[in-house]
């Protein structure tokens, strides 16, 4: 004989049927509730919980993040000049270059506003070549263009590559 047991409802979504589980509270969520985490589903809340405890850094990792990525931003900004179309190709590795050295630098403490640091200070850097260039004329139109490009892909590959679990 089976026992049938009665059906589990999401505790947010009450007419939503459900036989899973948040692995710390054990609270019934459904997969619109449910956050896929290293260890398993969690519910949001358990997971915004968490993540209170996980905002590490201190005062001066902000400095090294934001200098970091204004360095590298503007290196990135000024190789865009000679490598043209291949901007498309070699900005989302540069991001993820950025992001990585920012990373270590900051010995993998993070907290909610490090990463939109880092990646204004990234976007920053990467436009100063453009500034810089403005009073040349016309000719400068297409390299302004792929610098505009690398900025975007930098900055956005910079800003998630930073910002960890998110809902």
């Amino acid at each position: 004989m089976t026992m049938e047991s009665a059906p589990v409802f999401c505790a947010n979504h009450p007419t939503i049927e459900t036989n899973l589980r948040c692995n710390r509270c054990e609270k019934p969520i459904c997969t619109k509730c449910a956050v896929l985490t290293p260890t398993g589903y969690r519910c949001k809340e358990c997971v915004r919980n968490q993540q209170k405890t996980f905002d590490t850094a201190v005062w001066y990792d902000y400095a090294f993040a934001i200098v970091i990525g204004a360095v590298l931003g503007y290196i990135g900004g000024r190789l865009t000049a000679y490598i043209g179309f291949f901007t498309i190709f070699l900005a989302p590795i540069a991001g993820v270059a950025i992001a990585e050295i920012i990373r270590l630098a900051v010995r993998k403490r993070r907290s909610k506003s490090l990463y939109i640091a880092s990646a204004v200070a990234v976007a920053v850097g990467s436009l100063i070549p453009v500034l810089l260039r403005l009073p040349y004329g016309f000719m400068i139109l297409l390299p302004l263009i792929w610098n505009g490009v690398f900025t975007f892909i930098a900055t956005s590959t910079v800003y998630y590559r930073l910002r960890g679990i998110r809902m």
